[in-house]
């Protein structure tokens, strides 16, 4: 709701919304599934790649991106990948976060012997490295995430069996959307 100063003008409520389900524990074990966008100056542009004939083809981006989705259980232990598309101006992926097993005794309490991290964490991570690997390649332009991201908690194997779906059926999907023409997409290929 807009506010106004002292002298009657408007004045925009910067204050963003938290995506986030309040006082929820993202790093308990379960499913999540993630929905994360390009930046909003490069939406609907072909950043990762290409859809042709209902299948994604990546570009050097999203080679860049599908390499640091798989290495992410290298570095958050307690995170499996489930099914997830690369599309040319987004991502889902299903995250499982798993109960750490690797622990050593002492005495009665075991103690960790690797961090347990959350979601939040592991999505930050996510963002950060595939921003530094593109980068690296993107002769001066700076890619950029958008600042959050989507994320749904599934909660019985129903949902996952759907979300598993609309993520494997997202490609053939790609052009039954409106997708207005034209977008300023710097050196990134238009739609």
């Amino acid at each position: 709701m807009p506010v106004l100063d002292s002298i009657g003008r408007c004045q925009m409520n910067r204050e963003r919304k938290g995506n986030r389900l309040q006082n929820y524990d993202y790093s308990q074990p379960g499913y999540y599934y993630v929905t994360i966008c390009v930046h909003p100056g490069l939406k609907r542009c072909n950043v990762f790649g290409v859809i042709n004939n209902g299948k994604m083809k990546l570009n050097k981006y999203g080679e860049i991106l599908n390499h640091v989705w798989q290495n992410l259980p290298g570095h958050y232990h307690n995170c499996l990948l489930d099914e997830y598309i690369i599309m040319p101006d987004h991502f889902h992926g299903i995250v499982e976060i798993i109960t750490d097993v690797d622990n050593v005794g002492n005495g009665l309490k075991p103690f960790p012997t690797v961090k347990h991290h959350g979601l939040p964490e592991i999505i930050r991570g996510f963002k950060t490295f595939s921003s530094r690997g593109i980068n690296a390649i993107n002769n001066g332009n700076t890619f950029r995430w958008q600042k959050s991201y989507y994320d749904r908690i599934v909660r019985n194997d129903k949902s996952l069996n759907h979300i598993r779906q609309y993520i494997i059926d997202n490609p053939a999907n790609w052009y039954t959307h409106t997708r207005p023409f034209p977008w300023d997409c710097g050196n990134y290929h238009r739609c």
